[in-house]
């Protein structure tokens, strides 16, 4: 053993007799480090704001609703069905869970709004305007305005709403739609406010009134809702706190069900998956062409101390110290790059964590799986490639000596010296 660690420092020592060439190979795996880490991190900032826009935006990451509402969502499918609920008690029951950040109820209606010859069909949206400002983000993108005051006959509209209607704040606007006894109701309302997400399917065909204007205008009892949003505290555990839920709300009225996100937006699940999938992908691709440069370095030093492995091996060293000796110098290169790697990665990344670069000047914002992204440099923390990447990194240093090593193990002290 002690013979071995020997061996092992002199392993060490080696990888300074050539510091130009130690560097070159040590940048190269630095770079495919960075590579690497940056690549997931990205990747993962990605997938985080496309989670918080699909489930923030205007959800939530839990919704509850009656059993029979999705995915026709129609307007007698209240929670609790024709006999309602108790809606304070209810949003009670929900805020009380200690996963529960937030909670708001919400009604939906189908209609048309006009100003002068202008129509367009939205989805009347009712909500308690304190309470969504705590789930959702779209109150708060208002570019024009303010929110509807309750009982003051005012609705918010989309931004691409407003534009074909021509209308403005303080402009009038007629509101038609079915009502819930089947008369329907048509109304005059004042707009308060116009809001732009970004998101097409919201800045076109949404308008948003208080839930009480909305129940009285279409002729639903104020114990009749259609959904209540949830804040989840660890959207990362949305879908045990939404089965806790539902077993919970089972005393206020049956066929209550509370979806998750991972169900109600089953597209971002599945991108997300794909996305993380590819870390592996990604490390293999980097670090294989990695290997190459390791092992093009470690086969140049030995074939340059060949005969010095011939001398050692003639004064009794053993064929498994010569090659522990090549095999310590690359694990040392190794760890020579991950420091140097972590020394400009690490910093970068909390940086582009914390303030990361806006992009939107050179790609403008997308929509991917019908979310809206805003490109940018945000990294995500992940721990676990960071950890996958340093032991890749490690590894592959190790594996791309393996062959020099053994070629160095197996040189013929009498064939090598009677060259001199």
């Amino acid at each position: 053993m002690a013979a071995l660690t020997s061996w092992a420092r002199i392993g060490w020592r080696n990888i300074g007799r050539n510091p130009r060439r130690t560097a070159l190979t040590s940048g190269g795996l630095a770079v495919s480090y960075f590579a690497v880490v940056f690549m997931t991190g990205w990747t993962g900032g990605i997938n985080e704001e496309l989670i918080e826009n699909a489930t923030s935006l205007t959800g939530g990451q839990i919704e509850i609703h009656d059993s029979a509402y999705l995915p026709d969502r129609s307007l007698y499918d209240t929670i609790g069905g024709r006999d309602g609920v108790d809606v304070a008690a209810l949003l009670a029951a929900v805020d009380a869970d200690p996963d529960v950040g937030a909670s708001a109820p919400r009604v939906f209606a189908g209609g048309l709004v006009s100003s002068g010859e202008a129509t367009s069909a939205v989805v009347l949206l009712g909500v308690d305007v304190a309470r969504e400002t705590r789930v959702s983000r779209f109150l708060h993108l208002l570019t024009a305005g303010r929110t509807p005051g309750p009982g003051a006959s005012e609705l918010v509209l989309g931004a691409e709403t407003a534009r074909q209607l021509s209308v403005e704040t303080g402009d009038e606007i007629v509101v038609v739609a079915p009502g819930a006894d089947g008369s329907l109701a048509n109304g005059l309302y004042r707009l308060a406010g116009v809001f732009e997400t970004g998101l097409t399917e919201l800045d076109n065909g949404l308008a948003v009134m208080p839930i009480g204007d909305l129940q009285e205008f279409i002729v639903l009892p104020q114990n009749r809702i259609h959904e209540i949003a949830v804040a989840a505290l660890k959207p990362s555990e949305a879908v045990s706190t939404a089965a806790r839920l539902e077993a919970m709300l089972v005393e206020f009225a049956t066929g209550i069900d509370a979806a998750p996100w991972t169900e109600l937006h089953p597209a971002v699940v599945d991108y997300v998956g794909l996305s993380e999938s590819m870390h592996w992908i990604i490390l293999a691709i980097v670090f294989t062409i990695a290997v190459f440069g390791v092992a093009n370095t470690m086969i140049l030093a030995t074939f340059e101390r060949r005969r010095e492995f011939a001398v050692m091996l003639a004064l009794g060293a053993t064929p498994r110290a010569i090659a522990g000796a090549v095999v310590t110098e690359a694990l040392a290169i190794g760890i020579v790059s991950l420091a140097a790697g972590a020394l400009f990665t690490y910093p970068l990344m909390v940086w582009w964590h914390v303030a990361p670069p806006d992009l939107s000047w050179l790609y403008g914002s997308t929509t991917l799986a019908g979310v809206l992204i805003t490109p940018s440099l945000r990294i995500a923390y992940d721990l676990s490639a960071w950890l996958s990447a340093t032991a890749v990194l490690l590894l592959t240093s190790v594996l791309a000596a393996l062959y020099p090593a053994f070629r160095a193990a197996m040189i013929s002290p009498a064939d090598t010296l009677s060259d001199l």
